[in-house]
């Protein structure tokens, strides 16, 4: 499997070594749960039935999630037993089945939502991204992804470069959303206000940057309109594994003028379909446990 799934399009022959993901094609999972920290309409009361994957091609120097993202947790599983957990988290109440850093693991998540679904599954599946996404991976997963779930984090080649070694990140996230809309359509929800089909645009603004924050929203919202909704998030976190030294600016959370800049900017160029998130997001609670929990 020389691997191209992701934009860093490594090459490296996944079925015997770890691409820059930081693993082999063999699919690794963390935790499969009902999580309700999402956005309301994927959360809803009931929860969202996520399956948190190992490895990540982004790499980000702030990643909360860095327990996990360079591929040495988690546990080995089939495509089988993935299609499996999808149907248990159906069972336990969950509103979707919602994919966590899914990019390296398409080959696998394709086939096992399409046995998943033979076997009954009616769940909508959120596919939940950085953003950073090959438009090709994007089209192939046409009819396999309901929802997605997509950061957009930078529009400064510069700051995508500095903070998460991809200087082609605002690029290649404005292609891949094109796609995405393109894939599922506008927004679409149920009788009880649950997503299902559409694109949630996430805008985790960090700190010193709510004019990269803006810049970002004044692009998407140009282009895209209303057939997005934006959710605008403050639950930026400095982690143990953060290097304060290279990263000063990095090592606190987002203040409330801050984001309030953002959120305020949002409303005055007229976008209405959207979230904000609360200052006490900034929590290392929001912060799950990777304990193989449903795996």
């Amino acid at each position: 499997m020389k691997c191209e799934l992701c934009p860093r399009r490594c090459a490296v022959d996944r079925d015997s070594q770890v691409g820059m993901c930081g693993v082999t094609k063999e699919v690794k999972i963390v935790r499969a749960a009902l999580h309700m920290w999402e956005e309301p309409p994927i959360s809803g009361e009931g929860g969202s039935g996520t399956v948190f994957f190992s490895g990540c091609p982004l790499h980000c120097v702030y990643c909360q999630n860095s327990d996990i993202s360079d591929g040495r947790a988690g546990k080995t599983v089939t495509v089988d037993r993935l299609a499996e957990i999808m149907l248990e988290l159906e069972e336990k109440g969950a509103h979707n089945i919602n994919l966590v850093t899914p990019t390296h693991y398409v080959h696998a998540i394709m086939p096992a939502v399409k046995t998943a679904r033979d076997k009954g599954l009616s769940l909508p599946i959120v596919y939940n991204t950085s953003g950073y996404e090959r438009v090709e991976t994007i089209k192939a997963l046409n009819g396999t992804v309901d929802i997605y779930l997509t950061d957009f984090r930078y529009i400064t080649p510069s700051l995508a470069e500095r903070y998460s070694g991809a200087s082609d990140y605002p690029e290649v996230a404005l292609n891949a959303l094109r796609a995405m809309i393109q894939s599922v359509g506008d927004p679409v929800f149920d009788d009880d206000g649950m997503m299902k089909k559409g694109v949630i645009v996430r805008q985790l603004v960090l700190p010193g940057q709510s004019d990269e924050a803006m810049k970002i929203t004044d692009l998407v919202y140009r282009e895209f309109g209303d057939s997005v909704f934006f959710s605008i998030m403050s639950q930026f976190t400095p982690t143990e594994y953060l290097d304060r030294e290279r990263f000063p600016e990095l090592c606190r959370t987002v203040t409330e003028e801050e984001y309030d800049r953002v959120a305020e900017h949002a409303a005055d160029i007229g976008v209405t379909q959207g979230f904000l998130q609360e200052g006490e997001a900034a929590s290392d609670s929001f912060i799950p446990p990777f304990d193989l929990e449903g795996v």
